[in-house]
């Protein structure tokens, strides 16, 4: 017994009397954090790779999710955008110019992307018990916005077909009331 203490002894003795060693990892940005926990899609490692971009600005109007989806060849980003709580005054040009914006970094973070589809979202009440998943699923979001662009149309472009409504969709009660200082 006594001999067995004796070693316990020592080896604790060389362990306080050893040099402190770096043990500590280097901790991820909350913009990674944000992209691995907002990923989703059939890709998701370009998701998380897009999302690390994205997350790492706080946008006036807040990205939820950032998904990657592979189909038939191409891939597909998906982005979703809050609709309600900005991150301070958000007028309706610089809404379209954030979103523009998006889209032009989801293609510029992964050559691979062919396409990238955009939307923001309102959510909506339901009640309580009301089913919100499944196939009997009641919606519980109302898009307001939406936008798809492949790759190859000029960011210019983007712009003017935005600022123009040509193939994008938009709620207008929702930018007239949410959207502050500009009427069109």
């Amino acid at each position: 017994m006594r001999s067995r203490t004796r070693v316990v002894l020592a080896l604790a003795a060389g362990l306080l009397t050893a040099a402190p060693v770096a043990a500590f990892a280097s901790s991820p940005s909350i913009a990674t954090l944000d992209a691995d926990a907002r990923a989703s899609g059939n890709r998701k490692l370009e998701a998380e790779r897009i999302g690390d971009r994205i997350f790492a600005i706080e946008w006036p109007a807040q990205v939820l999710k950032v998904s990657a989806n592979s189909v038939d060849g191409s891939l597909v980003v998906g982005l979703k955008v809050s609709g309600v709580k900005f991150h301070g005054p958000l007028t309706r040009t610089a809404f379209e110019s954030e979103m523009t914006t998006l889209v032009g970094m989801a293609f510029a973070a992964d050559p691979k992307v062919t396409e990238v589809d955009l939307w923001a979202v309102v959510p909506l009440t339901v009640g309580k018990g009301v089913i919100v998943s499944g196939d009997l699923a009641t919606p519980t979001t109302r898009d307001v916005f939406t936008i798809s662009s492949r790759r190859g149309e000029p960011a210019a472009a983007l712009a003017a077909r935005v600022r123009a409504l040509r193939g994008i969709y938009l709620d207008e009660e929702w930018a007239r009331t949410t959207l502050k200082g500009e009427t069109r």
